[in-house]
């Protein structure tokens, strides 16, 4: 009888150790209720749509974006006439990153006097993913060898001698580049 009992508490030990691993597994994608979970977050510049009502095209200018809506998340890569809110809800998962559960983007296009031109409403449906490479950006002089990058160094640092810098500032007299 000794013997059963041992392979059944050791049978109940491994279930128990097994349910431990996969309960965090298994509550990945779940919601939990909201009196033990996180709250849902509103992260950047969501825009009400009340207010966003209140844009006129060819009469609201840049001040009055500004006055009704805000600053501008940020502003299009070579056009500052173009600004961008992003805006999204996202509510933090058990054993996950953030989940995003809304997302609004609005585009303003003024012209070059700041009067307002188009008003666009993006939806995920316009967006596209971005593959990101994993590779690193070479840069000069990175393909040195450690030994190389040590003893390169040796002789450079020169502190108030011929060629380096004094206290006082740099030597501008011992025909250094500059």
């Amino acid at each position: 009888m000794r013997p059963a009992r041992i392979r059944h508490s050791r049978l109940l030990a491994s279930l128990t150790l097994a349910a431990a691993l996969a309960s965090p597994i298994a509550l990945t994608g779940c919601d939990l209720p909201d009196v033990i979970s996180f709250p849902q977050q509103s992260r950047g510049n969501r825009v009400e749509a009340e207010r966003l009502a209140q844009l006129v095209p060819g009469t609201s200018t840049r001040a009055d974006a500004m006055a009704l809506i805000g600053s501008p998340t940020t502003k299009a890569a070579f056009d500052d006439n173009t600004w961008i809110y992003i805006g999204e809800m996202t509510k933090p998962m058990i054993a996950a990153t953030n989940v995003v559960r809304d997302q609004s983007v609005v585009v303003l296009g003024f012209d070059q006097q700041g009067v307002l031109r188009r008003v666009e409403t993006k939806a995920a449906a316009d967006g596209y993913d971005v593959a990101v490479v994993p590779d690193a950006t070479p840069a000069p002089g990175s393909d040195a060898s450690f030994l190389q990058q040590l003893l390169g160094n040796i002789g450079r640092f020169n502190p108030g001698g011929p060629g380096g810098t004094s206290a006082s500032g740099s030597n501008r007299s011992s025909g250094g580049n500059y």
